[in-house]
């Protein structure tokens, strides 16, 4: 199946079916030059989420996705997704902050769905909002304006009709600036915005919240005044720098519970 997307791609499901058994991961970043975190996330497919019914990735599965075109580099991992899929098991795709562009030729070949962001899904009898989280990052103005310009057709239709050179210097552009104001930026404005919480938990009518893009993984209690809630917050992966991480959420009897690798 070709993995080719015609613009524009941002097309996303508004609902989803109950989720019985699922397994919740992000902020992957797998790219070529982290292998162990590739060759990691292989073997979790293979060993882990098998015994799952359902795999839900909350956003930046690559550090940077140009485009289905440019995708023969990630072949073993979209083989590998689709094996899980080919076993009757379903797999649920969110774009994050890195990945925006992943397209209906991804997701066919993967055999998964793309989701909105946010969405309600019931997850083992209650419903839940799951996110990438970057749009609740309100404190980081700058971020907000490109995220809302990125993610317009207009501005995908014009970026994928530039050649994959020319992509590819523009995505390592972004990554290197990134990565340059992480380490001017304070704390707070790389986290979510309580405020931007609570109000997406009253709007949505729910009491548990999912989401990825901090790189802070923990269980938050939220108090929305009359009634509390909670706010899981997924693990990153990076099994090729030094200070090894990443993990995932599961559904426990009912309960969430985070695991992270030794």
């Amino acid at each position: 199946m070709s993995l080719v997307d015609p613009p524009p791609v941002l097309a996303v499901t508004p609902t989803a079916a109950p989720l019985l058994d699922p397994l919740f991961i992000s902020d992957l970043h797998l790219a070529a030059e982290r292998p162990r975190t590739i060759a990691r996330f292989l073997q979790f497919l293979a060993a882990d989420a098998p015994a799952h019914r359902e795999l839900v990735i909350l956003g930046d599965l690559f550090e940077f996705w140009i485009g289905d075109d440019a995708a023969a580099s990630a072949r073993p991992i979209v083989d590998a997704l689709a094996a899980y899929s080919a076993s009757g098991r379903r797999l649920l795709l969110m774009h994050g902050n890195r990945d925006p562009l992943l397209g209906h030729g991804f997701a066919a070949a993967s055999g998964g769905t793309l989701l909105a962001d946010p969405i309600v899904v019931e997850v083992a009898g209650t419903p839940t909002l799951l996110s990438h989280g970057d749009a609740w990052c309100t404190l980081d103005v700058a971020y907000q304006r490109f995220r809302a310009t990125v993610r317009q057709p207009g501005f995908q239709r014009d970026f994928l009709s530039k050649s994959l050179d020319e992509r590819v210097a523009f995505a390592r552009g972004l990554r290197m600036q990134s990565d340059s104001e992480k380490s001017t930026k304070a704390a707070d404005i790389m986290d979510v915005t309580p405020d931007a919480v609570v109000a997406a938990l009253r709007a949505a009518g729910v009491s548990r919240i999912i989401h990825g893009h901090t790189h802070r993984p923990a269980a938050h209690v939220v108090d929305l005044g009359d009634t509390l809630a909670e706010r899981w917050v997924l693990p990153d992966w990076d099994l090729d720098g030094a200070e090894k991480r990443g993990g995932f959420l599961e559904i426990v009897e009912g309960r969430p519970r985070l695991v992270l690798f030794d």
